[in-house]
């Protein structure tokens, strides 16, 4: 499939660099709603830290000698300081450990990628030559990307390393998010309404398929 190329500044380019083609292969597939939700489901998961355990009885370190009497010491009878009604003691029924991390196989993972960007592809997919800007300040860059159409949530990708003077003019919009090639991600892609992806962030994503 062939997309046209623009500056980031929205202006179109000219000759043989105003094309793209993008592979069929992942660009050009029909989303599955149950892969991609499968998916997201595994990245939220595993974003989960572990449920902290308290320690109940049996984990407290205290002695278990008794310290009084059967009887005959006025109070009631107990055996063991590690009990809950101790201070120092075990918490009664208290919280377990849990794991929420989840397993998905790769392939469907891959998939699930793939979708992510085929549905940009239809709608919300914008391709840029690169993102060096001549003066990487904020109040520019925000001009160039109200000149492009970009509002609302846009994810900017690069290829192997985003652009340093581009991160940095970014940092200060609202709803403007960039990363890597390595890191692009189901969840993210479809959490914002418009996909940015640079010449060599496609050429990255491409090969990580093929490759």
């Amino acid at each position: 499939m062939k997309v046209k190329v623009q500056n980031i500044d929205g202006k179109a380019l000219k000759g043989a660099a105003a094309d793209i083609e993008l592979s069929d292969d992942v660009f050009g597939l029909e989303p599955r709603a149950d892969i991609l939700h499968r998916v997201v489901t595994w990245q939220l998961e595993n974003r989960r830290g572990t449920a902290r355990p308290t320690r109940e009885r049996s984990d407290v370190a205290r002695t278990g000698k008794k310290f009084g009497k059967q009887k005959g010491g006025g109070t009631a009878r107990h055996g063991d300081r590690a009990a809950p009604i101790f201070i120092g003691g075990g918490k009664a029924h208290g919280a377990r450990k849990r794991e929420f991390e989840q397993s998905l196989n790769k392939k469907i993972r891959a998939l699930g990628l793939k979708m992510a960007l085929s549905s940009k592809a239809k709608d919300g997919l914008v391709i840029v030559d690169s993102l060096e800007l001549t003066d990487a300040k904020t109040k520019v860059l925000k001009g160039h990307l109200a000149n492009a159409g970009l509002s609302g949530k846009v994810l900017v990708i690069d290829g192997e390393h985003v652009d340093a003077g581009f991160k940095k003019a970014a940092g200060n919009l609202p709803g403007i998010n960039v990363m890597p090639a390595m890191g692009a991600n189901v969840y993210d892609i479809l959490n914002h309404d418009t996909l940015v992806l640079t010449k060599a962030a496609v050429e990255k994503l491409e090969a990580r398929f093929n490759g």
